[in-house]
């Protein structure tokens, strides 16, 4: 685990090829079952992310957030089997990000197996109300999702 002022990453290996991780990664429809935060619901975005620049919704839920919400997430970085990352927007501002991004970076092993970190970072959050809530996901949370993540694509 890493953390910073504005970041926190954490890494585990799976023991699946990266592509088989970097597929389930780019699936929307699937990101409910490596949520660690409990927060994503679903997504009705069937299209598999194949480029930054892409954007696809999520419901989401949180009472803290007042039910139920949705997240429009641009798509910041790409590189084929090896990363895949995300900007949330808010419903009022969808085409604008918040400055809060995830990013899952794949490193293949030479076991087979995939070394996965993810890093959620706040670092260009800049309305100071947005800022006060961060981060919202604890070490935790990631930690989970990565066990998810795991369970997940060994199980696909």
């Amino acid at each position: 685990m890493t953390s910073t002022e504005n970041s926190i990453t954490v890494t585990r290996t799976i023991d699946v090829p990266a592509k088989d991780v970097f597929a389930l990664l780019t699936l929307p429809a699937r990101h409910r079952e490596f949520d660690g935060s409990g927060m994503v619901r679903s997504s009705e975005d069937t299209e598999r992310i194949t480029k930054v620049g892409e954007q696809f919704v999520m419901n989401m839920h949180a009472e803290d957030m007042g039910g139920d919400y949705r997240m429009y997430n641009h798509v910041t970085a790409f590189d084929h089997n090896k990363m895949v990352g995300w900007q949330p927007a808010q419903e009022q501002n969808k085409d604008q990000p918040a400055g809060w991004e995830w990013l899952y970076e794949l490193t293949p092993l030479d076991s087979g197996d995939t070394e996965v970190s993810l890093t959620y970072d706040w670092s260009k959050v800049t309305d100071p109300k947005l800022r006060q809530i961060f981060p919202k996901v604890t070490e935790e949370d990631l930690e989970q999702s990565l066990n998810l993540l795991a369970a997940a694509v060994t199980a696909s």
